[in-house]
């Protein structure tokens, strides 16, 4: 484990729950000068408190050891705004309706950040009767291949996983899609808006 909980976490999000050291304290079953060693940097937390102490905050344990607050803001779902996340280790593709704390194989995943098609990766989408039919000229070797392909509108997500050898196609419902995105393993995610 890299990182561990700081004080000024605890304190920022315990006085962000209008929370006295007391009532932390009590919530834990040590006391409050055990809370305020914790905040001050003079002591850490036992590890057996860390899923208690994160309940008691109203975060994740991710959230706490990263030291980041994350809300999700997109309260009406709106998933135009979803993210997806993908494990360097496994290969899993993660889908989230928002800002979220994501890990997988004990790594903690950044949001993919998608970018507009390039030469190399140009999406193409034809139409038949009710359905895109999705395509890319792209390598699809061990190596080097798209790892998912998604389309996305106001109220779901279609995503096909790919393989390494496999083509490099699927089919998508055309109702109210937005978005097509590209997920390459070596250069990122890329997306073709509609």
């Amino acid at each position: 484990m890299d990182k561990y909980v700081t004080g000024a976490v605890i304190r920022k999000l315990r006085e962000d729950k209008k929370m006295t050291q007391e009532e932390l304290a009590g919530k834990l079953f040590v006391s409050s000068k055990a809370v305020s060693k914790w905040e001050t940097g003079q002591g850490f937390p036992d590890v057996s408190l860390i899923e208690p102490l994160a309940k008691a905050l109203g975060i994740s344990v991710i959230e706490l050891l990263s030291g980041e607050d994350i809300r999700n803001i997109n309260r009406a779902s709106n998933m135009n705004r979803c993210k997806f996340y993908v494990c360097p280790v496994c290969g899993n593709v993660i889908e989230a309706t928002g800002e979220a704390v994501v890990s997988c194989c004990g790594i903690t995943l950044p949001p993919l950040e998608a970018e507009a098609c390039d030469a190399e990766h140009q999406i193409k989408k034809e139409t038949v009767e009710d359905e895109y039919y999705v395509t890319l000229d792209h390598p699809m070797t061990k190596d080097h291949y798209i790892s998912f392909l998604a389309a996305v509108s106001d109220d779901r997500i279609q995503l096909k996983k790919l393989y390494p050898e496999g083509p490099c196609e699927a089919r998508f419902r055309v109702r109210a899609v937005r978005k097509i995105y590209a997920y390459c393993n070596r250069h990122g995610l890329f997306m073709l808006k509609l």
